[in-house]
Order: C-alpha cells, then sequence, then structure tokens
C-alpha cells in the first residue's frame, strides 16, 4: 500500500467509527424523529466505509471505483451531519469531510 492509500485507510478507518458514533448518538437524542435522514446517512457512509476498507486491504479490481463512491457518499453525510448542532454529528461531519477530500483526490 502505497502512502497516499494509507493516508486513505487511516481517513476511512476514523470515518467509519464516527458514523458509527454518530448513529449511536442520534438513536438516543431525544427527538429521534428529526434526526433521521441524518442516521440513514450514518449507517450508509459507515456500510461503504467498510467496503472500502476491505477494497483497499485486498487490492481489489475496483477499488478505484470504490474509492471513488466512498467520496461521494462521504460527502452526503457530511453535508447532512454538518446540519445538526450536536457534537457527534459535527465530528462525523468532519470525518466524512476529510474522506470526501482524500478519496475524490485519489479518484480524479
Amino acid at each position: 500500500m502505497n502512502g497516499h492509500l494509507e493516508e486513505i485507510y487511516a481517513a476511512v478507518e476514523d470515518c467509519f467509527r464516527a458514523c458509527n458514533q454518530c448513529y449511536e448518538a442520534c438513536l438516543s437524542e431525544e427527538d429521534v424523529s428529526h434526526m433521521r435522514e441524518c442516521i440513514r446517512t450514518d449507517r450508509e457512509c459507515a456500510d461503504v466505509c467498510e467496503l472500502t476498507l476491505k477494497a483497499i486491504a485486498t487490492n481489489a479490481p475496483h477499488m478505484k471505483d470504490i474509492i471513488r463512491l466512498c467520496a461521494e457518499v462521504a460527502a452526503d453525510c457530511a453535508n447532512e451531519c454538518g446540519k445538526h448542532k450536536h457534537d457527534h454529528c459535527q465530528m462525523c461531519a468532519e470525518a466524512c469531510h476529510t474522506v470526501s477530500e482524500l478519496c475524490g483526490a485519489y479518484g480524479s
């Protein structure tokens, strides 16, 4: 794994954790219905991050496409989480934004 892929892997791993933490915390919020879209994007992003980690670790034939998909999904999650003032949402938005930028630069 080259240095750029190692950086992407570490950022995607952080994003995976942040999305799962945000998901769990959103479920504990007083008005869960207000958090519905955030929860949905957290789950989707965590799932795509997990796939991306596996693709990078195994040097999968479609790794570049998966990384590109991860950039798009992370950008969507960053936008959604960024709408909420909760600390867990803001931390998730930041992690997702980093992944979106790193993965977007790799896929281009």
